[in-house]
């Protein structure tokens, strides 16, 4: 479903722009609205971040960009707790935006991408805090071009771990 959404949101609002759509994610802003937060690189190599609302009207999908900002000006991504899987994370421009995606896996995955596309762009000290960094870096032994594999796996080691501690206590 997500990759239809994507390439629906690359059809009718990024290629129309000149850009093209790297990464997105839904996030939670309203009850009644969905909203995604979307990373894209402009014809001029630019990297936008942009909030981008999604409506219906009749039986056609609408998409419409709310706020948008540049990957040079995004100085921290905070991922509040490394420790726990939670979706909450912080983008610290001029001003601090607070988000909550869909999911843990995909906060880790637009951080992923963010960080990638400052590598591939940039190239600029972006502090990626309170994010367990070896499910970020692309050169990470775990790295794949699914990031929700990566959460997924490491969901399931926390799992087995804690279900050996309840099957054999340490004296």
């Amino acid at each position: 479903m997500s990759s239809l959404v994507k390439e629906d949101l690359q059809k009718k609002l990024f290629y129309p722009l000149g850009q093209s759509l790297r990464e997105f994610i839904e996030i939670e802003c309203s009850a009644h609205d969905r909203f995604y937060l979307c990373a894209a690189v402009t014809k001029d190599g630019e990297v936008e971040i942009s909030m981008v609302k999604h409506f219906r009207i009749d039986l056609d999908e609408k998409y419409e960009m709310a706020e948008k900002w540049f990957l040079k000006d995004l100085e921290m991504i905070d991922g509040k707790e490394a420790d726990t899987d939670n979706p909450y994370f912080d983008m610290h421009f001029e001003k601090v935006y607070s988000w909550e995606a869909h999911s843990c896996a995909s906060k880790y995955a637009f951080a992923r991408t963010l960080n990638k596309l400052n590598y591939m762009y940039l190239n600029k000290d972006l502090k990626i805090v309170n994010f367990d960094i070896t499910y970020i870096n692309d050169d990470s032994l775990w790295s794949s071009n699914n990031g929700d594999c990566l959460v997924l796996m490491k969901i399931c080691f926390y799992a087995f771990n804690l279900l050996c501690l309840s099957l054999c206590p340490m004296p």
